[in-house]
């Protein structure tokens, strides 16, 4: 109960002429009784956002799963969690009586094409001579169709079980069926996740190993909810330690209920791989266009009035409020832009009896 009633005496004994419009008339023994503490703003960079935590992810579209594409068991794993692996480059080795089946079936599948096409060519011989009808050279066409379409099916599912056309054609010349199916990778990229261990059954489509490019990647920042006006989609991001600056790709539409942040994301260039997944850092966003002043100044000195943001500043005889534009903020600090400078003082203690006088005196001229 101490606070008020020394802030009531401290008022009883200004005048109502010491308020002017937003002004506060103190002096130095009245500002020092009410608490009021000053300090100067510090130049802020004048592009940038404060320092925001971010996340370095992997972009979902550079994200793959190499898959079994036949059911078997695991005899060889040719990578580690961590590698860079090329194009073509051999992963995992599968050991697949489905894969025997798939290799018969298209040897059959071939047999009988070539039966199929034997047969329509002597029967068309024949019916040139006429010496079969012509339903019977209808029926050996659509034969022949039928078994071209079979050897195209058995020949697709050769190369999605990973067979290429060298090692189809081989099959055919040799009818040497193997057992044993390696799987490669479909491009140049890291090893983020092994999903199976040798000896391990598998079934068709069984996750095996998972890929990804590492550049670019995103940077997640999260910003609270009364800093985002700010912050536009193709601002310049940049994270501390790392040179190469990124671009925002996206500023969410919703809030995270819990810590009232929104979600931003960047893309940030990462050829050197400076940037690694799941690490944590910290991304300051531009914001402003050359020529604005920004200042940082403690969170205790800003004043809030609704959707108004102002900071009481030091004038001679007391305090003027001046009005503000709130351009990021922390739990520690705030970026505004206004009519300040480096020189000025900036009330960051006592706020509560400053207002108190503006709203008391105010309301009672």
């Amino acid at each position: 109960m101490l606070g008020p009633i020394l802030l009531v005496l401290a008022l009883a004994g200004l005048p109502r002429a010491a308020i002017a419009d937003d002004e506060v008339k103190l002096t130095a023994t009245q500002a020092q009784n009410l608490g009021v503490r000053v300090t100067h703003p510090i130049s802020s960079r004048t592009d940038q956002t404060l320092p925001y935590p971010a996340q370095i992810v992997i972009p979902t579209p550079q994200l793959w799963v190499v898959s079994a594409p036949v059911a078997g068991m695991v005899t060889n794993l040719a990578v580690a969690r961590g590698d860079r692996v090329i194009a073509g480059q051999k992963l995992v080795t599968l050991q697949s009586p489905s894969f025997v089946s798939l290799q018969r079936d298209y040897l059959q599948a071939v047999a009988q094409e070539v039966l199929a096409n034997n047969q329509l060519r002597r029967n068309a011989d024949l019916f040139e001579g006429k010496a079969v009808p012509q339903r019977v050279l209808e029926a050996s066409q659509t034969e022949a169709r039928q078994a071209g379409i079979v050897l195209a099916e058995r020949r697709q599912m050769l190369h999605l079980s990973g067979m290429s056309d060298e090692a189809v054609s081989r099959l055919i010349n040799d009818a040497a069926i193997s057992a044993t199916l390696t799987v490669h990778a479909p491009q140049a990229a890291s090893v983020v996740d092994i999903a199976v261990s040798p000896g391990q059954r598998l079934e068709q489509a069984a996750p095996l190993v998972k890929l990804a490019r590492l550049s670019p990647v995103w940077a997640e920042i999260a910003i609270p909810a009364s800093s985002i006006r700010a912050v536009q989609a193709g601002a310049k991001v940049e994270i501390e330690g790392y040179d190469a600056p990124g671009r925002v790709i996206l500023v969410s539409e919703t809030t995270d209920a819990a810590s009232q942040t929104i979600l931003v994301r960047a893309e940030m260039p990462n050829e050197g791989g400076g940037l690694r997944p799941g690490q944590t850092a910290t991304a300051r966003i531009s914001f402003l266009s050359a020529g604005e002043s920004a200042w940082e100044i403690p969170y205790s000195g800003l004043v809030r009035r609704g959707e108004q943001t102002s900071v009481f500043v030091a004038i001679a005889g007391g305090f003027r409020l001046v009005p503000v534009t709130l351009l990021a903020e922390d739990q520690d600090h705030v970026v505004v832009a206004g009519p300040i400078s480096d020189k000025d003082e900036i009330a960051i203690g006592g706020i509560s009896a400053l207002r108190g006088i503006l709203s008391r005196l105010g309301a009672g001229q």
